[in-house]
């Protein structure tokens, strides 16, 4: 019998032996609290980000893609700008500044021109040739201009502008469907100027398009 018994017997070598495995609430606590950690970390990064972002957003900066030929050579369509909204608010807009404002007749839309007339002017445009008569200059003098497309018979005008309004030109005379078509813009509907152009890559570039006052 006990041959029988000893042939019939498994012996298990300590290679085979199974181990069972444990597992510790402390190091399962571990664990969970690491990944708590992780989630809040990335949570409070998205709240900080939001926060930060949420203002610049909507009060400092914003991009624009501009649209249309009407400020060639300056600008082109597909050009992408970071839109400056603060300055004006401590500041008016100047003679020869590119200005981003909303459409008088659609104010969903947003159009981009460069302030000819400042407010209480008489500006008179004649084909590429423009004359400003002010306080400082009763007799007019004519503005000098950067570089523009010209008008091509885009038609003559002379307006006497209001303590709130400002008359603005397309660089692109001959395309550009501005002041001299649907009259003058106020002030509260001017957005910001262009701070920075990033694309195309090749002409990125800080107030890209600034022109000195003359």
């Amino acid at each position: 019998m006990e041959s029988l018994e000893e042939k019939s017997e498994k012996r298990v070598t300590p290679s085979e032996e199974r181990k069972p495995t444990v597992s510790s609430p402390e190091r399962d606590s571990k664990e969970k609290s690491r990944t708590g950690e992780s989630v809040w970390d990335f949570a409070k990064f998205a709240i900080i980000a939001i926060a930060i972002a949420t203002p610049i957003r909507l009060f400092i900066a914003q991009p624009f893609i501009v649209s249309g030929a009407s400020m060639v050579p300056t600008f082109d369509t597909g050009h992408y700008l970071i839109i400056d909204e603060l300055s004006y608010r401590f500041e008016e807009p100047k003679r020869g500044e590119v200005v981003v404002f909303r459409f008088p007749p659609v104010p969903s839309k947003f159009l981009i021109k460069r302030v000819a007339g400042l407010p209480g002017e008489t500006i008179e445009v004649k084909g590429d040739t423009v004359t400003i008569k002010n306080e400082e200059h009763p007799n007019g003098f004519v503005w000098q201009q950067g570089t523009i497309t010209e008008a091509r018979n885009q038609g003559d005008a002379i307006v006497t502008l209001k303590k709130d309004e400002y008359y603005v030109l397309g660089d692109n005379r001959g395309e550009s469907a501005d002041s001299r078509l649907w009259g003058t813009l106020t002030r509260e509907l001017i957005v910001g100027r262009p701070l920075i152009r990033l694309y195309p890559f090749s002409k990125v570039g800080l107030f890209p398009g600034e022109w000195k006052a003359q």
